[in-house]
């Protein structure tokens, strides 16, 4: 099968290096010229995409903008499967199906990555026993799907999740979107710069995803609609926990604490444990 990748950094280089490792012919493509050369000199493609007709199987990863730019404006070939990678889906679903279109569309969100950017991070094996979303709408070809699911498997894939447009955005506030906001917020405390000798583990999980490069405010703006709703039941909670401590009431904040390991614990029994 012949695959192009579109956008050479952490996802997309490792997206390529998976695949050619599972045995397909991949190429690259991207706007700036290192991230080929790296490419190639590591092994990830097997040469460079002038242009996107002729393959079988694009992957985007590119910001959303410009994915939705691409998807409108570049020429496919007729029956090829195209693929984003954005942390958005229903503004890009939405998009594509304004008009016809000859290539056939699946959105797909890879759940891996690093704090590190680029393709100097890029591993042919990111994706190992990570979780795997694709959206689906009526307008969705079964066959496409079906076909990014086994490349998903090729790429090390554990666990493949076949959902909505609709509802990738409302998990996605929560799971990734609202966590790098609380990230950044948390980091910005003055005593942050005092810190050294004092942190440990949860210091460094609650600021493991704090730096966010600008790909990250067209993400909170293109969902806004279900990221607010997350941020007001993270404020509530937060409120309730500063009301407590400030009563200074024992049994209030017993209360809240007890409260927040019951989820805790719901929320692994549910999912066995991950």
């Amino acid at each position: 099968m012949k695959i192009i990748v579109y956008g050479l950094g952490i996802i997309g280089g490792s997206i390529a290096a998976s695949l050619k490792r599972a045995g397909h012919t991949v190429l690259g493509k991207n706007r700036s010229r290192e991230p080929i050369d790296y490419a190639l000199s590591h092994n990830f493609i097997d040469g460079e995409a002038k242009e996107l007709a002729g393959a079988d199987v694009v992957f985007l990863a590119l910001p959303p903008k410009v994915a939705m730019r691409v998807l409108d404006e570049e020429r496919f070939s007729k029956g090829c499967i195209v693929a984003d990678i954005c942390g958005v889906k229903e503004p890009i679903e939405r998009a594509v199906y304004e008009k016809e279109r000859a290539y056939r569309y699946v959105g797909t969100h890879p759940m891996a990555g690093k704090e590190t950017t680029g393709i100097t991070s890029a591993s042919a094996d990111l994706f190992r026993r990570a979780n795997f979303v694709m959206t689906e709408c009526e307008k969705t070809d079964k066959e496409a799907v079906e076909i990014i699911r086994s490349l998903a498997l090729d790429m090390g894939f554990a666990r493949i999740v076949l959902c909505t447009a609709k509802e990738h955005d409302r998990m996605i506030a929560l799971t990734s979107q609202l966590a790098h906001i609380v990230s950044s917020a948390y980091i910005k405390s003055p005593l942050a710069f005092e810190c050294v000798g004092f942190t440990g583990g949860s210091f460094q999980d609650m600021t493991r995803v704090a730096p966010m490069d600008d790909v990250w405010a067209e993400l909170f703006l293109l969902n806004r609609e279900a990221l607010v709703p997350e941020l007001d039941r993270l404020i509530e909670g937060l409120s309730a926990y500063r009301a407590a401590v400030e009563k200074g009431e024992r049994d209030d904040v017993l209360a809240l604490i007890r409260e927040g390991k019951r989820f805790h614990d719901e929320f692994f029994a549910r999912n066995g444990g991950k």
